[in-house]
Order: structure tokens, then C-alpha cells, then sequence
């Protein structure tokens, strides 16, 4: 029996191991990617109402206070449930109102809180980025975000 490991050995189990977990990798890439496109995203729903709202979120930066299904800051409130937090599935109108509002009245100028900025959105752009939203909220999450207040 032979003493330790040969150069032949350990070459064939680095070059095995490596394919091995390239192929692995490369699985579970293509399987991601095949759930995100198949299965948790609601394209149907994409209208160009939710693209607007999407391009309503970047170009206001709302990601630099707000997290959406748990990217962005925590310096705000999760948004990937605001839909859910406001009303939306029993009430779509009221939420639609109640978040426009929120956003409306904005700074409340209430002392020893953070306070969100007021964004001059016209009607159009705050309706996408409701539409947006509410379209964030029909996304299968994974019961994210944790706690139902964000």
C-alpha cells in the first residue's frame, strides 16, 4: 500500500472536485433563473403603468431609505408589503388613496422622527408608482418580508 497522496491522485481530484462544482454552479444558476422568470415573477402583471413606477422609484432614489424585498437601506420602512400594509387586497381603492396621502403629506415635521422628504410627483407618476408597488406586492416573496410591519 502506498504512502500518501501521488501528484497523479491529487491532480485528478482537484480537476474532479473543480468540474464537479463548475457543473454544480452552473445548475443551480440555470434553476434560479428558470424560478425567477417562471415562477416568482408576475410578468403578466408588468404594464407599462409598473415600469413607469419602477423608473418613478430609481430616479427618486427611494432605494437610499427604503428596502424592497430586502434591497436598499433600512433607514425606512420595507416596501415589498406596503400593498398588503395599506389595505390593497380587500380595499384597492382606499390603499390607492391612503398611500397617496401618506406621500402627499409628507414632511409631517413631527418632532424626534425621521422624516421622508416631499417628492413633487404628478399624478400620473405617483399612480405608476402605486401600480409599482402593489405590482411588488403579487411578487412570491418567500413570506418577505419577516415581520408584517417591514
Amino acid at each position: 500500500m502506498t504512502e500518501g497522496l501521488t501528484k497523479a491522485a491529487a491532480r485528478n481530484i482537484f480537476y474532479g472536485g473543480s468540474l464537479f462544482f463548475f457543473l454544480l454552479f452552473t445548475a443551480l444558476t440555470a434553476h434560479s433563473h428558470w424560478y425567477m422568470v417562471t415562477k416568482s415573477t408576475d410578468k403578466g402583471g408588468l404594464t407599462e403603468s409598473v415600469e413607469l413606477g419602477k423608473h418613478v422609484w430609481e430616479e427618486n432614489m427611494c432605494i437610499n431609505c427604503h428596502s424592497i424585498m430586502g434591497e436598499g437601506a433600512y433607514f425606512a420602512p420595507e416596501l415589498a408589503n406596503v400593498w398588503e400594509r395599506y389595505g390593497g387586497h380587500t380595499n384597492p381603492e382606499g390603499a390607492r388613496m391612503a398611500i397617496t396621502a401618506w406621500m402627499r403629506a409628507q414632511p409631517t415635521g413631527a418632532p424626534g422622527r425621521r422624516q421622508m422628504p416631499y417628492f413633487d410627483l404628478t399624478d400620473e407618476e405617483m399612480t405608476a408608482l402605486i401600480d409599482f408597488l402593489q405590482w411588488t406586492d403579487s411578487i412570491d416573496d418567500q413570506n418577505w418580508p419577516p415581520h408584517p410591519a417591514g
